[in-house]
């Protein structure tokens, strides 16, 4: 399925490094992703667009914007992609090319998917995979647990398999999780996340108001999922005046 992302407004990055983040176990990836984001205060420059995503607008600090969008920063020669809804399982392979592309467009250095794993009794441990012997060794350095054996799905997944292919260099970093929104797995994944990108990011605020950060996000996935089902009823049953 065709994906595009477009870009609204140029900034200068030299081998940036991309940070992908998108509907998943506990909410892992979206709640990363739009913190960054919003705590290294990136400049939105593009969105990302799909004929089977929903027909939906978010609005933020009073304006209509994609709910599906890319961050920059020059400061931190960083890229942040997310989406505040869940990718349509047709439209996975179509958006892991589509950012792979992207990536080598902005002729990036590296590629990390952050994301959680489901687990009733979770522990402090990040794990990853690495797309190349290289970043397995970087992982390793930085205390991260590689997976030997097991399998790992939606954009994060498809994604490392392709760079892998590729023998592009990205990562899937990776955290337990037992809550359907977790603010809290997300906080310990951005700590190791910083760490490793020196990126000056306190996690503070979203241990602090982890129950509200859960409530905003519940809201915002819930309104979409009910302006997606009422379209589709519309759809169905058209009705004209």
């Amino acid at each position: 399925m065709h994906v595009v992302i477009r870009e609204t407004k140029k900034i200068p990055l030299k081998k940036p490094v991309i940070i992908e983040g998108f509907p998943g176990i506990g909410m892992v990836g979206t709640i990363c992703a739009s913190y960054l984001a919003e705590k290294l205060k990136m400049d939105l420059v593009g969105s990302i667009h799909s004929a089977r995503f929903p027909p939906i607008s978010a609005i933020h600090d009073y304006k209509p914007v994609s709910p599906a969008r890319v961050y920059a920063s020059k400061k931190h020669n960083l890229i942040v992609l997310f989406s505040e809804f869940v990718i349509p399982a047709e439209v996975v392979y179509g958006l892991s090319s589509a950012i792979l592309d992207f990536a080598y467009t902005k002729k990036a250095s590296a590629l990390y998917s952050l994301a959680g794993i489901a687990s009733p009794e979770p522990t402090d441990t990040i794990y990853g995979i690495a797309s190349t012997d290289r970043m397995a060794a970087q992982l390793k350095k930085n205390k991260v647990e590689l997976i030997r054996e097991g399998a790992t799905q939606g954009v994060s997944g498809v994604l490392i398999a392709e760079c892998a292919a590729r023998r592009f260099p990205a990562a899937n970093l990776l955290v337990q999780s037992a809550a359907p929104l977790d603010p809290r797995a997300s906080a310990r994944l951005l700590d190791k996340v910083a760490g490793m990108l020196k990126l000056p990011i306190d996690t503070k605020d979203l241990i602090k108001q982890g129950d509200a950060v859960e409530t905003r996000v519940r809201e915002s996935m819930e309104k979409m999922k009910d302006l997606h089902s009422d379209y589709k009823k519309f759809e169905q049953n058209p009705m004209y005046g």
